[in-house]
């Protein structure tokens, strides 16, 4: 099952998405008892709601009116740094990783966990901003999210994928000079609209998690291409890892990591710059495609 943000009609509204992306039916007409925003829809699911099978022909879907699937999740987006082996290693030796002191410990011993500010999420089509002062070392990062369904506190990896209610696609966008700058991520990688996301969530049972391909495209030319079989910390070890520390909560997102082939793999960094086109994809679940953008400050002092 896909589940979808689209606005339509003024406002945001959750809708199930028929298999080819192409089709869609609001949530509130399948079942009118169910919440009408994704947080609570998912807590619903995961406790044993039902959404019935979609009758009819759908309406047609317009990419365009598609938002971020989780819009307003619970909290900060849970990410985890340097989680797998090539890029670990292909990070050690950019000289922007400030948690390593060199090849004999880029492969970290435990799971490196940071958050995103909810304020950092955009649509799967969303400008990505270019904001002076902000804008020199931008970096994109394709990335596998994890949405938690049924909360929990101290989660054993054996119940840990009882707990996931589906997937998504994330780029963690990253301005690499203030996260070396600043040795802590949170302002580099927490600028607002630093983290598209879609198109929508795939439930768990539509996909094999372990075997999902993930790609990333920079103007069409390949950057990043791996397997989620290639993680340092698998899901299970996340959760695990987060949920000894504090209770998961259904709307919970965990992206786990990027693989190696980003801007500051290359020797010089490949950095982005506005015009750039970033596609990021995986297997199973779809794309989200970006641009960046030129921002103007005043308009943003003004929007705040």
């Amino acid at each position: 099952m896909k589940l979808a943000m689209i606005r339509t009609g003024g406002a945001a509204r959750p809708v199930r998405v028929d298999e080819a992306g192409r089709r869609f039916w609001p949530v509130e007409a399948l079942a009118p008892g169910l919440p009408t925003d994704m947080v609570g829809l998912i807590a619903a699911l995961s406790a044993g709601a039902t959404l019935p099978e979609p009758t009819g022909e759908g309406q047609p879907l317009d990419e365009a009116a598609l938002l971020a699937p989780l819009p307003n999740p619970p909290r900060n987006i849970f990410c985890v740094g340097k989680n797998y082996y090539a890029h670990a290693r292909e990070f050690a030796g950019s000289g922007y990783d400030s948690s390593s002191t060199g090849a004999a410990d880029a492969v970290p011993k435990a799971p490196i966990i940071f958050t995103k500010p909810l304020t950092s999420i955009s649509g799967p089509w969303d400008d990505i901003p270019l904001v002076p002062g902000l804008d020199a070392e931008v970096d994109y990062e394709a990335e596998l999210a994890v949405v938690i369904g049924r909360g929990g506190r101290c989660i054993t990896k054996a119940e840990a994928m009882g707990h996931v209610f589906g997937y998504t696609v994330v780029n963690d966008v990253t301005a690499r000079d203030l996260q070396g700058k600043h040795k802590q991520w949170l302002l580099g990688k927490g600028i607002d609209g630093f983290c598209p996301m879609g198109p929508w969530i795939v439930t768990a049972d539509e996909v094999d998690v372990a075997t999902m391909r993930l790609t990333c495209a920079v103007n069409g030319e390949a950057r990043q291409d791996a397997v989620t079989s290639d993680l340092i910390f698998d899901i299970p070890t996340l959760i695990e890892t987060i949920s000894l520390s504090m209770a998961l909560l259904p709307g919970d997102v965990i992206a786990t990591g990027t693989p190696e082939g980003v801007g500051i793999g290359f020797k010089p960094p490949r950095f982005l710059r506005d015009g750039d086109v970033v596609e990021c994809a995986i297997e199973g679940i779809g794309r989200i495609r970006n641009t960046l953008r030129r921002a103007d400050p005043a308009a943003l002092r003004g929007a705040a």
